[in-house]
């Protein structure tokens, strides 16, 4: 068993004293630079699994602790007796604190449709139950609440569009509706706010499409197309109420390091800062502590590089036509809501995209209202007004302290 020491930092800082929309370079990847790797997270540490270097397909695992900017190695997928387990181009997720692989390609299996899960907490990877969709590469997985979904990819007979829902507690795979999109590849995939994102890849062209699902309906639904232009082997997370996609190969076969912002209120998107490193395909991207881990990939040759990115946690696109004013901000118990927008509705968020609107205490006024948080915890929040067909208007991060 692995003991790790944990420390816990507890700070008192304004939401603007640490720079957002930056780069910062971080500790390179352990072992040679590759391509096609797969990640997670288990109990805050960020893990890089398999991949392709320049001399075939790996089953390595390595783990990066953010605190330490530093990585260390791990067990390989697998354990002593993984032979045959090296792939790239799998799919990897996280759930109740372990980490999980599935399908993918090695140097002798085009298409794998095994799952495996790793135990932080004793090292070792065990085989769950396989995939019940066909054997395949170059999907997408996400996770939302207590269950994985992954789907897409390329099989032997072609282009895939079939999802699958994945419940760890029982082990057990179930097929859900088709993703709303073409068949593809290389796609990316990532959830927020309770609903997960496809988007982008590689159908026989490159796409620049962004499709959301909602679990509870099990529907799809098209968003605004992503800006950057069509691509494939992007990267992509995350952060309510933001998502990103970064990296890639576009249409003219160039290798792009640009980044783009999607707001979940809005449904709009805002170009960010570049990725410093080259442009480049088949990265990888974890999140810890509120920062987005990218590195590794391939532009004709490979990459162990790593760059951590903090966002900028905000909505300024969504409010410029609005004369909205919330204060004190951050409050210790009450804070005040005078707008314009006299007709709107106010809801509050949790910083995970839940509504916990009837947690706190609301009295309209004349010139808005007052929010009293009751017994709300201490911490940050997104209020939103929304107009009469709940379309949001207005979005403010606050803070309660």
């Amino acid at each position: 068993m692995k003991f790790r020491l944990i420390v816990i930092l507890t700070t008192l800082v304004s939401t603007h004293s640490v720079a957002q929309n930056q780069w910062v370079q971080k500790d390179s990847v352990n072992g040679a630079p590759r391509s096609v790797s797969a990640s997670f997270v288990v109990n805050g540490e960020g893990y890089i699994v398999g991949g392709l270097d320049s001399d075939g397909f790996r089953r390595s695992m390595f783990s990066y602790t953010f605190w330490q900017d530093d990585w260390d190695d791990e067990p390989s997928i697998g354990g002593l007796s993984g032979d045959g387990n090296d792939r790239g181009s799998a799919c990897g997720f996280s759930l109740n604190n372990k980490g999980y692989l599935c399908l993918g390609q090695g140097d002798s299996n085009p298409f794998f449709g095994d799952l495996w899960e790793f135990n932080e907490d004793t090292d070792a990877w065990t085989q769950k139950a396989n995939f019940i969709g066909s054997e395949r590469r170059q999907a997408v997985a996400f996770t939302i609440g207590d269950y994985a979904y992954v789907g897409t990819g390329i099989d032997q007979t072609g282009l895939k569009k079939d999802m699958y829902r994945y419940d760890a507690t029982l082990n057990v795979w179930t097929q859900i509706a088709d993703f709303g999109g073409t068949p593809r590849k290389e796609a990316v995939g990532f959830s927020m706010g309770g609903q997960g994102y496809i988007g982008t890849g590689d159908d026989g062209i490159m796409r620049d499409d962004f499709w959301q699902y909602e679990p509870t309906t099990d529907s799809w639904s098209q968003k605004t197309d992503f800006p950057g232009g069509p691509r494939k082997g992007a990267v992509s997370w995350g952060q309510f109420p933001t998502g990103f996609i970064c990296l890639g190969e576009d249409i003219n076969f160039n290798y792009t390091n640009d980044l783009w912002e999607y707001n979940y209120f809005s449904d709009t998107w805002i170009q960010r800062a570049d990725f410093p490193g080259s442009g480049r395909t088949s990265a990888i991207v974890f999140v810890q502590n509120d920062l987005a881990f990218v590195g590794t990939g391939y532009d004709g040759e490979f990459y162990d590089d790593m760059y951590a990115y903090r966002r900028i946690v905000g909505t300024e696109s969504l409010n410029q036509n609005t004369k909205t004013k919330i204060f004190p901000n951050p409050a210790a118990q009450s804070l005040t809501i005078l707008t314009d927008l006299f007709d709107a509705k106010v809801k509050i968020i949790s910083m995970d995209g839940k509504d916990i609107t009837d947690q706190v205490n609301m009295v309209k006024t004349y010139g808005g209202h007052v929010i009293d948080r009751m017994n709300l915890p201490n911490g940050s929040y997104f209020l939103q007004l929304v107009n009469a067909s709940s379309a949001p208007i207005h979005s403010e991060l606050i803070n309660f302290i």
